[in-house]
């Protein structure tokens, strides 16, 4: 029997309130060690990870000076001594929680706590209270030659950031984010570059014309702009937009016949595995490229279904030339989807149109 897999909340648990207890003390004779833990260490075993680093934030305040421009320094210097990202997190949000009133200062520290874990959920507020100010500074950080300082100005003015608080001129118009989009459009960090893309993927949701349009004037030439478009384009590709194809220099349907599409075993239970099978037959005189997919159908109570597509591969098919693909998956729950008992279709997507559907069924647990 193995040991239950560690939660996400005990990142942060008493050996990391511990941890930063020291850094604390490490940090300044100021630093009330005592007070923080006490503070800290209530009512944190209810606490899901998020409320966690707001609680710790909340916890500095009894440990440190009352005076916001005297706390600061302190957590600067305690940053070097953590030993996890989201300690690093947790510090951060002292700077959102109590500095929106020291804008120029609570920015400087941000730059430089980011390096540590990440400052992206506790730039959220700054956006929210003064957008003009910090998306102008977070410009200037496109310039920073640390690739920590450049990824929060992309990834902390995303629209869709992951557990973080929506901004109101961000959902408004995400789109505000462009210049500094621009600024690391070619950027030499796969760190960098991978937030530029989710960025980018954000904004597809919300406003897919303005991005084909943007992203069409920007030149492929430079591998790194050519990864962050065809990343940025992720959702529109699996949607089949023939726009998003095309910017990645793929057709809209290819001259395929599909050979065999397969799912093996047909029936299986919640935590098993299936095998996907998929072989195409070139019908083209020259080599195509094509993008080939997956999307399967969940079965839903009352007969219903929910649809989600999978990114399978990419590949150069010759003239004439078949190319035989698998896949495993294994189904199984997660806290963002939910399997229910019943049959799911799955069909094959090639450059964006569907060419064949198989299907496995789902049977109840045991």
């Amino acid at each position: 029997m193995t040991d239950a897999a560690p939660l996400l909340k005990d990142i942060l648990g008493p050996q990391a309130l511990a941890t930063v207890a020291d850094a604390g003390a490490a940090a300044s004779p100021r630093f009330d060690r005592a007070a923080f833990l006490a503070a800290a260490s209530a009512g944190l075993d209810a606490l899901s990870i998020m409320e966690r680093v707001r609680h710790i934030a909340d916890a500095l305040v009894p440990a440190l000076p009352a005076d916001y421009a005297a706390a600061l320094p302190i957590i600067r210097a305690m940053a070097p001594r953590l030993t996890h990202g989201f300690q690093a997190v947790a510090i951060t949000e002292y700077v959102a929680r109590h500095g929106l009133d020291d804008v120029d200062a609570s920015l400087a520290a941000l730059a430089d706590l980011t390096r540590y874990g990440t400052a992206e959920f506790a730039i959220r507020p700054f956006l929210a209270q003064h957008p003009d100010r910090t998306l102008g500074v977070m410009l200037g950080w496109t310039r920073d030659e640390n690739e920590h300082v450049r990824r929060l100005a992309s990834e902390g003015c995303r629209p869709r950031l992951p557990w973080a608080a929506r901004v109101p001129a961000l959902k408004a118009d995400p789109t505000l984010g462009a210049p500094i989009l621009e600024a690391l459009k070619a950027d030499p960090a796969v760190y960098v570059r991978k937030s530029v893309a989710n960025h980018l993927n954000d904004i597809a949701k919300d406003r897919p014309d303005w991005l084909l349009g943007r992203l069409a004037t920007w030149s492929q030439d430079e591998p790194a702009t050519r990864w962050i478009v065809r990343h940025a384009l992720r959702t529109l590709i699996k949607a089949g937009d023939p726009r998003a194809l095309a910017l990645i220099g793929v057709g809209h349907g290819a001259a395929v016949t599909v050979r065999g599409f397969a799912i093996a075993p047909a029936t299986v239970r919640l935590g098993e595995p299936i095998t996907i099978t998929a072989t195409l037959a070139s019908d083209a005189t020259e080599t195509q490229p094509l993008v080939v997919d997956y999307r399967v159908h969940y079965a839903r109570p009352g007969g219903k279904t929910v649809a989600k597509v999978f990114k399978w591969k990419g590949l150069d098919l010759a003239a004439s030339e078949t190319a035989t693909l698998s896949i495993r998956q294994t189904i199984r729950d997660f806290s963002t989807r939910r399997h229910h008992a019943g049959r799911h279709k799955v069909e094959l997507i090639v450059n964006g149109q569907v060419m064949a559907a198989a299907a496995f069924d789902l049977l109840p647990g045991v």
